[in-house]
């Protein structure tokens, strides 16, 4: 046989030599849960070894990242209940949790890329990521709510704003919003695929956001479709995005694929709680070896075409990668 493919595997430093994908700390972003109160770390039941923090326990969270090499972080904050009304006004109050922890983080931290969450969801009496009517989620008069909670986002120092509310038109109007306030060079990465799925779960635990009724299915995507991602991504491509997003991760990495190979923006992929979840508790049970399946999965969802991979195992990977 004059080809032998083995040849090329036949040890660690051959198999690194030719490895078509590699994955580094600098392609993760860190999702980070912001809880209100002091002297509070609370690890979320069903993400194992993933907590919120209050702000004082967050600030070190951040630096102890920052030497593992972690650089991009994204927070998501879970508001008291009775800060929560039809149209999520605390999303935007400059004394919230919310936009005083970005502005405490820039000011520790001002080299740090945070990618801010614009969503009513977590704000939102009813759970919804927009503005319910008689059972009706109202997209024009979201944007509205949208646009207050992305500019007062970007005067508290956010680096990216990231919609994931999935209302018709957002990324225009959101880009309109903030050039005219004078923050052009605040980017949007844009939650262009957001699919209506099950692995959600264990983040809406977290941040206490589930809908108080009904479904996200008439604004999220339908799990059968992929072409209908390449008129999503269209869409924010002509308005204003600067880089797109396949949400969730493992279970789209066609879609993750697909728009990678259609459009010229950097792609992201988020690698999402329940994925993170089930690795996890297969690994406490002895069913899985938890490193390894960690890392076929993000090299998984890198091989599709993600340039940047938001996922709950930024830290794990930076701790192995250090080791």
């Amino acid at each position: 046989m004059l080809r032998r493919p083995r040849r090329n595997r036949k040890s660690p430093i051959i198999r690194s030599m030719v490895a078509e994908t590699n994955l580094s700390v600098k392609d993760m972003i860190f999702p980070i849960f912001l809880i209100e109160g002091n002297n509070k770390q609370v690890e979320v039941d069903s993400m194992p070894g993933i907590f919120r923090f209050s702000l004082d326990k967050l600030l070190p969270e951040i630096e102890a990242c920052l030497k593992l090499g972690i650089t991009t972080f994204a927070p998501f904050p879970a508001i008291d209940e009775s800060k929560k009304d039809k149209f999520a006004t605390e999303s935007h109050n400059p004394d919230g949790l919310y936009i005083k922890a970005i502005t405490a983080v820039k000011k520790e931290f001002p080299d740090i890329c945070l990618v801010t969450d614009v969503a009513m969801d977590p704000y939102s009496s009813d759970g919804h990521d927009g503005i319910v009517e008689n059972g009706e989620i109202l997209n024009d008069e979201t944007l509205e709510v949208l646009g207050k909670m992305a500019l007062a986002q970007a005067q508290a120092g956010a680096d990216i704003i990231g919609p994931s509310d999935m209302m018709d038109g957002r990324v225009g109007y959101l880009r309109n919003i903030l050039d005219e306030h004078g923050y052009s060079g605040v980017s949007i990465m844009s939650y262009t695929a957001k699919y209506a799925s099950a692995f959600y779960g264990p983040f809406r635990d977290a941040l206490d956001s589930a809908p108080k009724a009904g479904d996200k299915k008439t604004y999220q995507m339908d799990p059968a479709n992929q072409k209908e991602a390449l008129i999503e991504a269209d869409l924010d491509v002509e308005e204003g995005a600067d880089f797109i997003m396949v949400k969730p991760a493992l279970a789209y990495l066609d879609v993750i694929k697909l728009l990678n190979d259609h459009l010229n923006l950097p792609v992201a992929a988020y690698n999402v709680s329940g994925e993170y979840a089930m690795i996890k508790a297969a690994a406490q049970r002895g069913w899985l070896e938890g490193t390894g399946a960690m890392l076929e999965v993000l090299l998984s969802i890198k091989r599709a075409g993600a340039k940047l991979i938001l996922t709950y195992f930024a830290k794990d990977f930076a701790m192995h990668q250090q080791v």
